[in-house]
Order: structure tokens, then C-alpha cells, then sequence
């Protein structure tokens, strides 16, 4: 019964959808068709109807739409209320603020806030190419997953570093300087305004941009990692080692997903294009650590970070199906150790993480995974 009544009210919407079409059609053929509004000029409109609507440029302004160079750097922080949802902890301690102060040099310090300024700035600008580009261009529903999670992992990355500028740069003009390093300092901007082409180049295919920005975190980024890597092995600054250990693993599995993208391409560039692509920005990044790092430090220089950069570039190569370029040997044991470190240990220990705030208990991250 219930089957003959299901069939009756579909054979009556059917007939219905019949009535209507042949009703629009009689209507559309005894009626003159409507003129294209969009080639109509203002003339027979009526004044008080044609000034009805304001122009755009009467218009108030609208703060949440108004673009600006600030809104690559997440400090200071203006809107908390748009903010309240799960942050990242504070990761330094007294002891980071004590070595800060009395451990590292002036010229340590100098360093290592130019790192900081480049970090705070340059998340928020991979994820300008995330949202404005990639996660519009890619179609495939996995890699729009993945690029959902970056985007917001590299908030929590962009408000640690900031986090980090604020707690140890207590001079204000200072501190307003490195915030905006983008148009402060010469070495970072250019940095940032390589990436930032390949955001709004529209003759570049996809497939090249995307090895530019595999470039950006895969290349831009490990200078500054080694940096602080090379804190944590002289024993300083715990917590922004801590801090750094956890976005390194972040953004060298970014870069692993960019080069795992980049193998599914039909049409690649060819390897003359990669390469080029990849010592263009060898030599921004040699350049930036030339700047940030004028005098030798302790078992650090720029010499050595240049060569670091260069082995870097060629396993950034190599994991894009290109031959080496410079074929240069790592200068960095600890790197190594790092790197061994947190592939044999991942599965064997409750591994470093970010916790909401407000979220996290003592217990939770003492139980075992």
C-alpha cells in the first residue's frame, strides 16, 4: 500500500514538472525577453532610484576587509575576542629570560632575533599562498585536508614566535621593529617579497609555484632552525629550543608534502626551472644569514650556515627528482643527531605537542601514547 502511494505522488510532482515547464515556456514566448541588465546605462532610471544605492566609494571603510601589511605578523594582537579559541602555551621559562639576559652576547642576540623576526613574519605568509592559492587550485579532497591542518598549524607557529619576540625583546621601538621586519629590515623583506611573487605571479603554473614554496619552507626555514638548534646544543634558551623542535617536524613535513604533490604531477617544469627556482632562493637565504649573523659566534658562522643552506638545497633536489647542485657536505653534526633523533624516537615515547590552553593536564602528558 504504502509502495502504490510513494509511485502515486511521484507520477503527480512529475506531472507538475511537466505544467511548469510548458507554463515558463508560453510565458518566455508571449512575453518580449528582458533586456540584459548588465549593458543598461543609467539612462530612464529615475534620480531618487539611481541614488538609492551608494557608491562604493561612499561606502564606510570595513576593517575586517581592508588589506594590510600587518596582517602577515599575528602581534599585536588587537581583536583577543576573535582570538579565543585553542592558543599555544608559553614555552619559555625563567631560565630562557635568564640566558637571554646574561648567557647569549649581544651579537647572539642580534642573531637570533633577526630569526625570530623572519619566523613571526613568514608563516603568515605561507599561509596567504595556502588560502588565496593552493587550497583554491588543488581539487583533490585529501591534499585540501592536509592543507586545512598547515593553515592552522602555522597560526599556532606564527603566535609562538611572536610570543618569543615579546617575552624577551622588552624595548618597544625594538620589538615594533622586528614585528615589522618585512618593511624593516632589508634581509627579511627581500625573503618576503620572493614569496610573496609567486603568490600574485598569474603566468606561473601551479606546478612551479608549488616548487617554490617547497622552496620557501624547505629552504627559507632551515637557516634559522639550524640556528637555534645550535642553542639548544651549547645548552641554552630551553624552551625556545623546545618550541623550535616541535614547528622544525611541522614544517619539514609541509615540505615532504609538497615534494609527495609534486611526484602525482603530470606536467612538471623541467629540472632547469627547479633548479633555478631552488638556487634563487639558495642565495636569498645565504644572503639573510650573512646579514643576521656578521661576526663569528661559537662554533657558528656565516660561512658554515651558507654551506648548510647548500646541502639543504640538495636534498630539496633530490626529493624533486633533480640531480644535486652543489654537492656540499652537511657542516653540522648536531643537525644529523637532530634529524636521527626524531625519526627513532617518535614511536618509542609520547612525542613533543602543542596543547590548547586551558586543556592540557599534568596527567594527560605524563600517560603514554
Amino acid at each position: 500500500m504504502i509502495d502504490i502511494i510513494t509511485r502515486g505522488l511521484a507520477y503527480v510532482l512529475y506531472l507538475l514538472g511537466i505544467v511548469t515547464v510548458a507554463a515558463v515556456w508560453a510565458l518566455s514566448s508571449c512575453c518580449p525577453s528582458r533586456p540584459d541588465i548588465r549593458s543598461q546605462t543609467n539612462e530612464g532610471v529615475p534620480a531618487e532610484r539611481e541614488n538609492s544605492t551608494p557608491q562604493q566609494s561612499e561606502l564606510p571603510s570595513e576593517p575586517l576587509l581592508n588589506a594590510s601589511p600587518d596582517r602577515f605578523v599575528l602581534f599585536p594582537i588587537r581583536y583577543h575576542d576573535r582570538l579565543a579559541f585553542g592558543r599555544p602555551k608559553k614555552s619559555t621559562s625563567q631560565k630562557d629570560i635568564s640566558h637571554w639576559n646574561h648567557r647569549l652576547t649581544s651579537d647572539e642576540r642580534y642573531f637570533i632575533s633577526h630569526v625570530l623576526a623572519f619566523f613571526a613574519a613568514s608563516d603568515g605568509i605561507v599561509n596567504e599562498n595556502l588560502v588565496e592559492r593552493f587550497a583554491a587550485e588543488v581539487q583533490v579532497p585529501e591534499a585540501r585536508c592536509f592543507y586545512g591542518f598547515q593553515i592552522a598549524m602555522e597560526n599556532i607557529h606564527s603566535e609562538t614566535y611572536s610570543l618569543l619576540i615579546d617575552t624577551f625583546v622588552k624595548d618597544p621601538q625594538e620589538r615594533h621593529h622586528l614585528f615589522n621586519a618585512i618593511e624593516t629590515v632589508p634581509c627579511v623583506r627581500k625573503k618576503a617579497g620572493w614569496a610573496l611573487r609567486w603568490i600574485t605571479d598569474t603566468a606561473a603554473p601551479f606546478s612551479v609555484r608549488l616548487v617554490a614554496f617547497a622552496a620557501v619552507e624547505g629552504i627559507f626555514f632551515s637557516g634559522s632552525f639550524a640556528a637555534i638548534f645550535w642553542l639548544k646544543k651549547r645548552g641554552l634558551m630551553p624552551g625556545l629550543s623546545f618550541s623550535n623542535e616541535l614547528i622544525c617536524r611541522d614544517e619539514g613535513l609541509h615540505t615532504d608534502f609538497a615534494c609527495l604533490l609534486f611526484d602525482h604531477l603530470v606536467s612538471k617544469p623541467d629540472a632547469t626551472v627547479i633548479t633555478r627556482i631552488v638556487t634563487e632562493a639558495v642565495s636569498i637565504e645565504q644572503e639573510f644569514l650573512s646579514e643576521a649573523l656578521p661576526v663569528s659566534l661559537i662554533g657558528m658562522n656565516a660561512f658554515l650556515m651558507c654551506r648548510y643552506i647548500e646541502f639543504v638545497a640538495d636534498r630539496l633536489l633530490t626529493s624533486l627528482g633533480c640531480n644535486k647542485f652543489y654537492r656540499t657536505q652537511n657542516p653540522f653534526d648536531f643537525m644529523e643527531m637532530i634529524s636521527l633523533q626524531g625519526k627513532t624516537n617518535f614511536f618509542e615515547k609520547r612525542v613533543s605537542e602543542y596543547s590548547k590552553a586551558g586543556f592540557a593536564s599534568a596527567a594527560t602528558r605524563d600517560q603514554p601514547l
